[in-house]
């Protein structure tokens, strides 16, 4: 039988001693008995322990971030050095200054728009800039560096001025406040009075007549002017002037009323004014042997024309020779210098031959040339201030009308 292999002792190995085992906590527990577990169940068994209600837990609510970001963000404000914290007051302050100095302007500016309606009588109140700023320094000096006002469709006489501007220089205000303006001085102001074309047109033309710029002073006018029925076609030019210092005028010329192709009017008592035929009609005058003949029958047209009698017989009788006569350049010539309103009165029939109408020709003969300037004239003069000086720089025709510069000193507005 083999015997078992023994194994050494570690001569390292030393026997167990139980005072160096782990420490057991459940030995600690049981040794408790009665002691501090007993107190905190109390005097009542394990079942009535068991039997009791737990006690209720607070209920469970979100963790509030808002109060800490307030807290952070005041605490980067707090960090701010004074420096920069006096720049952002500076800012808000500066911020408020300027809103209450655009409050007070707006004011300021509607309160003089509404003055001016009532004292000048306007439709509309008038637009209202005050320059400069800022404008409460100002008020409080009682001086503004500038004014502009701008008003529309002013009445002047038979038109209406499109659009009158004027900007005042260096204004002093009688005044105790923003509310209690008493007046103004004005020591110089620059206007603009624009007078358009358009409403010309509508005013003066009724719309059948347009105005049109020619050169720095002209206006020409074209258009058809109703004359006893018939639609005549109206040429004329009107030179601006001035009127003294403070009004402009029309001189009206070269008036002339066109019926058709056959025969020109123009109001005057010159030799050239009057009603004539035109180069065409008289022309005309050798192809149609009717109208030829009704003209020389009349004794006092021949006179007139200045042809021999023994002429006229001739070419009352010969058809050739009556084109000879009326187709020579002198007899046109002549022709047209007959004034053919003088001879509407004893000859009615003789001009209706050729093609006029006896009740166009009394009309055309009532229709005066200071009548027919009236129609197409126009001026308007600057109001006299009560105080103070106003006049016209200068006068100028240009695309869209007829503009006007004026210039003021020593103004003075509402009690000073």
């Amino acid at each position: 039988m083999r015997t078992p292999h023994r194994i050494d002792p570690d001569p390292h190995h030393r026997p167990y001693d139980r005072s160096e085992a782990p420490h057991n906590p459940y030995e600690e527990l049981g040794a408790l008995d009665d002691g501090p577990l007993d107190e905190f169940l109390g005097e009542g068994t394990a079942e009535e322990w068991a039997e009791r209600e737990p006690e209720q837990e607070p209920e469970w609510t979100p963790p509030v971030h808002r109060r800490g970001g307030r807290r952070r963000r005041r605490g980067r404000f707090a960090g701010l050095p004074l420096a920069g914290k006096a720049v952002v007051s500076l800012v808000v302050l500066a911020a408020f200054v300027t809103l209450a100095d655009r409050w007070a302007l707006l004011y300021a500016e509607h309160k003089a728009a509404d003055t001016l309606k009532d004292q000048l009588d306007l439709a509309a109140a008038p637009e209202v800039e005050i320059g400069g700023f800022p404008f409460l320094t100002q008020l409080a000096d009682k001086r503004l560096d500038s004014v502009q006002v701008t008003v529309p469709d002013v009445s002047a006489d038979r038109v209406s001025l499109a659009k009158v501007s004027a900007t005042a220089h260096d204004i002093r205000l009688d005044a105790d406040g923003l509310t209690s303006v008493r007046g103004a001085h004005v020591p110089r102001l620059d206007g603009d009075v624009l007078l358009s074309f358009a409403d010309l047109n509508r005013e003066l033309g009724a719309s059948q007549v347009m105005f049109t710029g020619d050169g720095r002073d002209r206006v020409r006018a074209r258009g058809i002017l109703p004359v006893a029925g018939h639609d005549l076609r109206l040429r004329a030019e009107a030179t601006i002037q001035r009127q003294g210092e403070r009004g402009i005028g029309t001189q009206i010329g070269g008036i002339r009323l066109d019926i058709g192709d056959l025969a020109t009017y123009r109001p005057g008592t010159r030799a050239s004014d009057g009603l004539h035929l035109t180069p065409k009609a008289s022309a005309d005058l050798a192809r149609e042997t009717r109208k030829a003949k009704a003209l020389l029958s009349v004794p006092t047209i021949v006179q007139r024309l200045g042809v021999p009698k023994a002429t006229v017989r001739e070419a009352l009788s010969d058809d050739g020779k009556l084109a000879e006569l009326t187709g020579s350049p002198r007899f046109a010539r002549q022709a047209q210098t007959l004034n053919l309103i003088d001879l509407a009165l004893d000859n009615p029939e003789v001009l209706r031959g050729l093609g006029l109408d006896p009740d166009l020709l009394n009309a055309l003969s009532q229709l005066t040339r200071p009548a027919l300037a009236d129609r197409l004239s126009l001026a308007f003069e600057l109001p006299e201030p009560k105080q103070g000086d106003m006049r016209l720089r200068y006068v100028r025709v240009e695309k869209d009308g007829i503009r006007v510069r004026l210039t003021g000193s020593g103004l003075t507005l509402g009690s000073s």
